[in-house]
């Protein structure tokens, strides 16, 4: 399997060669050649447990990695899981709850990220030399990619947040790890700034090969990959008690990074109705589905700040596939945004710009709604970015469709939510265990020549 980049202008390379480049030296995102169909396998594939299905999902895109090497990393990630299922999956009313806050941070970002840290470690025990991993967080990758590295042999990982603009729990589980080999820094802009900066400096080849830096952020095809598995695997737990041929999911998103992984799993061969995108009140990629034009705005801060977001990275792997794989017709959609700040495709025969996607928006009061209706009538409670994703799911259900939402962070993360939704908070004991730990950050400039700089100094070349 070879990956290309959406831009069309890198020579193609092998799975290892993807993961260390991270995004591609032309600017795009690298993407496999070609997705294999899946279809005939899911009878098969319904009986294996989690780490089993990892593998065969993960094998088919990383033929140059050793079967037995790639089982024994993916077993190594998701021992450090609370529950064997790794992602299980809950009913509450009328939806399938799939839990993906399980791993070390209580966030969805560990399912990838505890893969990928191990992978990293794995290819330079392979191959020798470092690696420095410069990420952009707003508000659960930091701590997952802090999670998946630390301590970790010749790498470092320097991750950037927008100052104050995460919950104080995400804060300062990034901050309160002090290994000598954690940076964090605290951005004085967006996380949009701070997406920015990342991709400015990656887009510099010769400053990204002289200081070896690597991608944490879902721009990392090994990212959305390891995201792919658990859509699946939700699928057939669901199928398994209702019965439903097909099911449909919920997505809260803002960087389009998980509900990629569901668009590839789709088109793979996994039997979907529709994919929900829930936006917060930073709606541009709602907006898009809905009207066919993607236009920056104004990035508000919400209950739900990992999305956030205004410029989803993401987007562009999902805009080669729209535009039928043309990377001609893909750098002239991109490039336009980059000098109007809006991009705009035709609308289909229906009306809309592609049939598998239902899009809308949960704002403020939707989703405190959301969290104080589940958690009456069930006694569930609902992080907000869940909510978000609820409260959206609830506009588009499907007569003898199960909707499955995806559940992306455990709700002690964002206490101060949560108590406005229900009156009092959660608690967790990984979280309780922070109120007193100490803490290591640096405030920097939200100015590109001073994160080269600062990575210059502690990149250790």
């Amino acid at each position: 399997m070879k990956y290309i980049s959406t831009r069309g202008k890198t020579e193609p390379v092998g799975f290892l060669d993807a993961v260390m480049e991270g995004l591609a030296p032309d600017g795009g995102l690298l993407l496999p050649e070609s997705l294999p169909d899946v279809s005939g396998r899911l009878a098969v594939w319904k009986n294996l447990s989690y780490p089993e299905l990892a593998f065969e999902v993960m094998s088919l895109f990383a033929d140059d990695l050793p079967a037995g090497d790639l089982k024994n990393l993916i077993e190594k990630s998701y021992a450090s899981f609370r529950v064997a299922d790794v992602a299980p999956v809950v009913p509450v009313a009328d939806f399938h709850i799939l839990e993906l806050w399980h791993g070390p941070t209580l966030a969805f970002k560990d399912v990838a990220l505890q893969f990928l840290g191990n992978l990293f470690e794995y290819i330079l025990q392979k191959r020798g030399g470092e690696l420095n991993l410069l990420g952009a967080t707003s508000g659960d990758t930091g701590s997952a990619a802090i999670a998946g590295v630390r301590g970790k042999e010749n790498i470092r990982i320097f991750v950037m947040h927008p100052r104050g603009r995460t919950s104080p729990i995400q804060e300062k589980q990034m901050t309160s790890v002090l290994d000598e080999n954690v940076f964090n820094l605290a951005v004085e802009g967006t996380f949009d700034d701070c997406q920015h900066l990342m991709k400015s400096i990656f887009a510099d080849v010769a400053f990204k090969e002289k200081y070896s830096l690597g991608s944490v952020n879902s721009v990392n095809w090994a990212r959305v990959l390891a995201q792919i598995v658990y859509y699946f695997h939700a699928a057939f737990r669901v199928q398994e008690t209702t019965g439903a041929e097909q099911v449909q999911f919920a997505v809260p998103t803002g960087n389009f990074g998980d509900i990629m992984a569901g668009y590839l799993a789709v088109q793979m061969g996994l039997p979907v109705k529709k994919l929900i995108l829930a936006t917060n009140e930073n709606n541009i990629l709602s907006r898009f589905f809905n009207t066919g034009t993607y236009s920056i705005g104004k990035v508000v801060p919400t209950l739900s700040p990992s999305m956030d977001i205004q410029v989803a990275s993401n987007f562009e792997r999902y805009l080669y596939y729209h535009t039928g794989q043309n990377s001609g017709k893909l750098r002239e959609l991109m490039d336009g945004f980059a000098k109007n700040r809006s991009l705009s495709v035709e609308l289909n025969t229906n009306g809309a710009v592609d049939d598998l996607f239902a899009a809308g928006e949960g704002n403020t009061e939707q989703t405190l709604a959301t969290i104080k209706k589940n958690h009456a009538q069930t006694g569930y409670v609902l992080d907000p970015h869940t909510a978000v994703g609820v409260a959206v799911a609830e506009r588009f259900q499907t007569p003898g469709i199960p909707t499955i939402c995806l559940a992306t962070a455990h709700p002690a993360k964002f206490p101060d939510a949560i108590r406005r939704a229900i009156g009092t908070a959660v608690h967790h004991p990984l979280l309780d265990a922070l109120a007193e730990a100490e803490t290591r950050c640096e405030t920097i400039a939200n100015d590109e020549a001073a994160i080269r700089a600062y990575l210059a100094k502690k990149a250790g070349v």
